[in-house]
C-alpha cells in the first residue's frame, strides 16, 4: 500500500535520501507545482501553498494556528541559508502537510521528513521539533545547492536519490522515478543570490590616505575588488 509520506530508498552503500519523493512541474499558468506523486494524465487539482504566491501543491492546504508558528522559522532559516522561503514552505506542505509528527514508512521524520542519518549529520537532536527539523532540512538543501554549483536539478536529484547516486552517474541518476522527478523541474525556484562584492579604494583625509570599503564602488576614481562577503 502506498503511504502518504513515502521515502525513496537507495542501494546499500549509497547515501540515504533526505526526504520523500517530490515531483514538480509547471501548470498552465506557469506556476511551479510540487506533489508527492507523479503527474497523471489530464488536469491535476492544485492548492494554495501557505504564504506563497509562486508555488502550488497537490496536497490540500490545512492551516492551523500551530502551523502559523512555523512561518517565522521558515523565513529565518531560508534567509540565513539564501533559499526561497516559498520553496521551503512547498516542500513542507508536500512532505508532511505541516504535520510535525509525520513519519514515513522508511523512517523519514517531521516537517521536512528528514532521514535519521541526515538529522544526525545536521545536529537535529529531535526531528519532531519544528524549529530543529526546519533548520536541518533547509541547511541540507543549501549544502546540496553549494555542492552542485546552484544547479537546482542536481541538488533536488541528490535530495531525492542521495548524493552518492548523483556522484556515481555524474548527473541525474537514471532511475525512472528520479528522472521523472527531475524532468519536471524547470528551475523556477530562485537560485541563491551571489554574495555582495567588496570594493576598496583610498581617500585623502587631512592629507593622509585612508582605506575605504563598501559593497558598492566609489562614484569616481580607482578602486579594487578585494573579496566577496558571505
Amino acid at each position: 500500500m502506498k503511504t502518504r509520506f513515502f521515502a525513496f530508498a537507495v542501494c546499500l552503500g549509497m547515501a540515504s535520501p533526505a526526504a520523500a519523493q517530490i515531483f514538480t512541474w509547471h501548470d498552465g499558468q506557469g506556476t511551479l507545482v510540487l506533489s508527492d506523486r507523479p503527474r497523471e494524465a489530464g488536469q491535476v487539482p492544485t492548492y494554495e501553498v501557505f504564504g506563497s504566491k509562486a508555488i502550488r501543491a497537490t496536497t490540500p492546504l490545512r492551516i492551523s494556528p500551530k502551523s502559523l508558528q512555523y512561518d517565522r522559522a521558515i523565513e529565518e532559516h531560508a534567509s540565513r541559508n539564501g533559499l526561497s522561503p516559498d520553496l521551503v514552505r512547498a516542500v513542507i506542505q508536500v512532505e508532511s502537510a505541516f504535520n510535525p509528527n509525520a513519519v514515513s514508512s522508511k523512517g523519514a521524520m517531521g516537517l521536512m521528513q528528514l532521514m535519521p542519518a541526515t538529522a544526525t549529520e545536521y545536529g537535529v537532536r529531535n526531528p519532531f521539533h519544528p524549529e530543529q527539523n526546519i533548520g536541518g532540512g533547509v541547511a541540507y538543501l543549501k549544502h546540496l545547492l553549494n555542492r552542485y554549483d546552484n544547479k537546482i536539478e542536481l541538488a533536488l536529484a541528490a535530495y531525492n536519490a542521495g548524493p552518492g547516486n548523483v556522484e556515481k552517474y555524474g548527473d541525474v541518476p537514471p532511475f525512472s522515478e528520479t528522472q521523472s522527478y527531475v524532468k519536471r523541474i524547470t528551475g523556477a525556484a530562485p537560485a541563491p543570490p551571489p554574495p555582495p562584492v567588496i570594493y576598496k579604494w583610498m581617500d585623502l583625509v587631512d592629507g593622509r590616505p585612508v582605506a575605504r570599503y563598501s559593497n558598492t564602488p566609489p562614484p569616481s576614481g580607482a578602486y579594487e575588488v578585494v573579496g566577496a562577503r558571505r
